[in-house]
């Protein structure tokens, strides 16, 4: 599983390594949304949280489906700005159609979903997947969903305004003491890049990203088998709050970027040995080790999983039992839906190599 960038012909000028506000606020709102895929920043999310005014918790709450799983790859700028207010003046110059498709992928949880185009705005069948997708999320990514495809305008202002309010609420300091460790990797990137070329810099950035200098290709290992690219040039962010998470976004048309940690944090914790045989015996198998990674983007139905790795209900049945024994799964019920979702503490107990690996 590996998600393949063409650079052929692309000139090393346009392989850009930058700073990001919106990026890494981004990246912080994800810790937010999901803290225990970050153990060593769980004290900053509870505090932070506890610390937000509730008008604007409820936003972030309404609108996180952006970046909680999967993120929406307009927080994710091709040529990053210096603050966070041009960053986001360049996302309102997006049209309507490239802004609520990207926001409907992420909404409806559906990393490999295609809609049509022009886009869910105009395409009745692509509006009613999307609908019915979100629906199955549960009431608040159906709202989202329902209210940005019937008022994309009114949704747009609401998200802006959010994560502008963002700023003195929590980032604009974050972003302050970060700022020098993601500048030293920017300088280190640079240095690296000219002396010792791209092969080297792109192991300094992820041991998941390597030069495939043959075929011309950056091939980076996602839960995904697909292309991009990198014709109008590609976009390495680096990211403090991140860790453990490399986020690779690649919308047609639109420079690839890479979201990647500038330094992993955290240390394995020690398991029994009994607990450790079982799960990784749940684990051996190639099928469970892609449901796994899927799981650990966010819940999913049996359906889903099917849907999305071509295989039958009941095979998928087959397998989620045997990682719901070990202990890997925690499901809940959502109307007529069950939705499964990977215990991301248990994985842990595994070491941390596994639990990068999976968040990968």
């Amino acid at each position: 599983m590996s998600l393949a960038i063409d650079i052929t012909g692309v000139p090393p000028e346009r392989l850009l390594f930058a700073a990001s506000p919106l990026a890494e606020l981004t990246a912080m709102l994800h810790v937010l949304a999901v803290p225990e895929h970050h153990p060593t920043y769980q004290g900053w999310a509870a505090g932070t949280r506890a610390a937000l005014k509730p008008d604007l918790a409820e936003r972030l709450l309404e609108a996180e489906f952006l970046w909680r799983s999967s993120r929406a790859d307009f927080l994710l700028p091709g040529r990053p700005a210096a603050t966070l207010e041009e960053e986001l003046d360049e996302v309102d110059r997006l049209d309507d159609e490239t802004y609520v498709s990207a926001a409907l992928i992420t909404t409806c949880g559906a990393n490999r979903l295609q809609f049509g185009m022009p886009s869910p705005l105009t395409d009745p069948a692509d509006r009613e997947r999307a609908l019915d997708l979100a629906q199955a999320r549960g009431p608040r990514q159906a709202s989202f969903a329902d209210r940005l495809i019937a008022d994309p305008r009114m949704v747009r202002a609401r998200v802006r305004r959010m994560l502008e309010d963002c700023g003195p609420a929590f980032f604009t300091e974050n972003w302050r003491r970060v700022r020098p460790r993601i500048a030293a990797d920017l300088r280190l990137k640079t240095d690296l890049l000219a002396r010792h070329g791209l092969a080297d810099t792109l192991t300094s950035v992820s041991r998941a990203v390597t030069l495939d200098a043959d075929r011309q290709q950056i091939v980076i290992d996602k839960l995904q088998d697909n292309a991009a690219s990198a014709a109008r040039g590609m976009t390495f962010v680096p990211t403090v709050f991140g860790h453990p998470h490399l986020v690779v976004v690649h919308a047609p048309g639109r420079r690839p970027v890479v979201q990647y940690p500038v330094t992993a944090q955290g240390l394995p914790e020690p398991v029994p040995m009994e607990l450790v045989n079982l799960r990784l015996q749940a684990l051996s198998h190639p099928v469970r080790i892609r449901l796994v990674r899927t799981l650990a983007r966010g819940s999913h139905t049996t359906g889903e999983l099917a849907s999305a790795w071509s295989l039958t209900t009941p095979e998928v049945s087959r397998h989620l039992a045997v990682l719901r024994k070990a202990g890997l799964l925690t499901t809940r019920r959502r109307g007529r839906y069950v939705l499964y979702e990977l215990d991301a503490s248990a994985t842990a107990a595994l070491g941390t190599d596994l639990m990068d690996a999976v968040l990968r």
